[in-house]
Formats: structure tokens, C-alpha cells, sequence
């Protein structure tokens, strides 16, 4: 398969981050089959279509996955006793040129790549056994699809004291699920301009309030009869959530008790901390009462719109 490829030796990392914006990344397709944890399709989509920096630039762990890659990739080799070598190219499909990979090092001698991550300690057991986790799995037949390859290496330092490396072989059945998924993602959501299914995002709640920052007064309008669903379940979650509350503050207050005036304590795989904390702030009824001219040339005034339901009594 003839793929075509752009150098990246001369980019810097901002116009590299700015080139994967241009389509889909092999980091991508978990996100789009939803198997990310972190990330949504929604700030998928806000990225792809330039309305938000992409998400590395501000990401302190992958910033440090980044430095950690020649480290792991050096480790690889010693434990394989395989050669590796970086591409520095971002290829893309044939076929489907928006179907994009960013390969950290090709396997010299095999058709092979080799995938290099960090990963915390608190999410070992992702990685016991045989287990991949989903998401990288994904990203491992991505690039395995993009560049015809036959297998995938996986190397990863846990907790940055643990190292393990796993071998992933070509499924042709699962790269074809992955690429049919990414094609409706950038041909119907990103191209066509039709936003994914809002979430509870971050990223969903600034881009509706950036869209509609302001309410024309006193409109209103009927809302579509299965909005009923929503709201019915909307304050039935605000029931749970305030016993959840109570649940979590009782627990707390156990906690409290027992710890005392201590500052820490430990159980066998806990560690919990009640520490003494302080923070200045501004005094604003003492500053009303004794500067009220500086209090009121201070006054900011902010612009909101608050959301709230009230169910009608029967």
C-alpha cells in the first residue's frame, strides 16, 4: 500500500500539534470509539475544527510522556534485544488522507512499529498479563493500518519503576471498525460542521456559553415533548446528588474523628491527609465600611446566564 508521508524533522512541536488538527491521529481513535476516559468526541470535535488549542500544548503528563519516550524506547532494545529507529515522517492512508500516524519508532528488520508510553502506578493492572488497554490498543491497529505494517510493539514504564512491553498482532477486522468510525467522524462531524452529541464536558459547557452568552429577554419557547425524559431524570439526579453529599460528608466526618489532631493517616492502601491550610483574601464588608470609595470603584460586574428547573406542582 503506497502511503504518503510529510517530514517533521524541521517542525516545531506547536506546528507539528497544529498539522495533526488537520486530521485524524492514531491518539484520536480511541476518543472516537469511546474508549477514552479523559477526553469526549465533543473536545475532539472543538479541536479538529480549530475552535480550541489542541490539548497537549497546556498537558503536563504527556508532555513528560514526550521526554520519557527515548528512555523507554532504549529500554525496549535492551530487553528485546531488537534495533530500533525513529520515522520522522507523519504519514497518512491511501486511500483516506485525513487518516493520519505520528510513529514513535519503527522495528528495523520487521514490519513493525513500536508504540512507547508512560503510565502511573495506580493503573498497573491495565497492564497485567496480556492486557492492553483498549484505548492504546486502538491506536497501535490505527498505525498498523496507516502504514501496512504487520505487528505492533507496546512499551510502557509504570510508576517509572516498572517496565513491561507487549506484542500486538495485525486484525485486519478490527482496523476496518476502527477506520469506519474515524471516516463519519471528519466527514460528517468535522467537515460538514455537525457537532457530536453534547456531553458533560468542560469543553461542552464553555462552548454553549461562548455560543449563547446572552438570553433575549423575556423569549421563551416549548421545549420538544421527550425533553420531559431529560428533566425528569435531571431532578432525580439532583435528589442522588445531595444524598450522595450527605453519604460523602458522613464519611468524612468518621475520618475526621478518628485522625484527630493529626495531620495524616495510613491504611494499607490509603494515604489521608488533614492538613492545615491558610489563604489571604480581601475583607470586602470591612473594606465597604472603612474605604467605601475604593470599594466602589473596584465593583466588577459579571454577566451569567443561570440555568435552573422547577418542576410545576400537579
Amino acid at each position: 500500500m503506497a502511503m504518503n508521508a510529510i517530514s517533521t524533522r524541521e517542525m516545531t512541536r506547536t506546528q507539528w500539534l497544529e498539522e495533526r488538527t488537520k486530521g485524524i491521529g492514531g491518539s484520536d481513535a480511541g476518543i472516537i470509539l469511546g474508549l477514552n476516559k479523559y477526553r469526549t468526541t465533543f473536545e475532539l470535535w472543538l479541536e479538529k475544527t480549530g475552535q480550541v488549542t489542541p490539548q497537549e500544548l497546556d498537558n503536563e503528563a504527556i508532555y513528560w510522556g514526550n521526554e520519557m519516550e527515548n528512555v523507554v524506547a532504549k529500554e525496549f532494545e535492551k530487553r528485546t534485544e531488537k534495533k530500533v529507529r525513529r520515522s520522522n515522517f507523519m504519514y497518512s492512508h491511501a486511500e483516506y488522507p485525513f487518516i493520519t500516524a505520528n510513529l514513535d519508532r519503527i522495528v528495523v528488520g520487521e514490519s513493525a512499529i513500536l508504540e512507547c508510553k508512560t503510565a502511573s502506578a495506580y493503573i498497573a493492572k491495565e497492564w497485567e498479563d496480556d492486557e492492553v488497554p483498549d484505548a492504546y490498543l486502538v491506536q497501535v491497529q490505527h498505525y498498523l493500518g496507516v502504514t501496512g505494517k504487520q505487528k505492533g510493539y507496546i512499551a510502557v514504564l509504570i510508576g517509572g519503576n516498572h517496565f513491561v512491553w507487549k506484542e500486538i498482532e495485525r486484525d485486519e477486522e478490527l482496523i476496518q471498525i476502527i477506520f469506519n468510525a474515524e471516516k463519519h467522524f471528519w466527514e460528517y462531524h468535522v467537515i460538514q460542521g455537525h457537532p457530536p452529541e453534547l456531553d458533560g464536558s468542560s469543553a461542552a459547557e464553555h462552548y454553549l456559553k461562548e455560543k449563547y452568552d446572552r438570553a433575549e429577554k423575556d423569549k421563551e419557547i416549548i421545549l420538544p415533548a421527550d425533553f420531559k425524559v431529560y428533566l425528569s431524570n435531571y431532578e432525580k439526579i439532583k435528589t442522588d446528588e445531595k444524598l450522595i453529599k450527605i453519604a460523602k460528608t458522613e464519611i468524612e466526618n468518621k475520618i475526621k474523628a478518628e485522625l484527630k489532631d493529626a495531620e495524616s493517616g495510613l491504611t494499607d492502601s490509603f494515604l489521608v491527609t488533614w492538613k492545615n491550610q491558610s489563604r489571604t483574601s480581601v475583607d470586602t464588608k470591612a473594606l465597604k465600611e472603612k474605604f467605601p470609595d475604593i470599594y466602589k470603584e473596584v465593583l466588577k460586574e459579571s454577566c451569567f446566564r443561570k440555568f435552573a428547573v422547577k418542576e410545576f406542582e400537579n
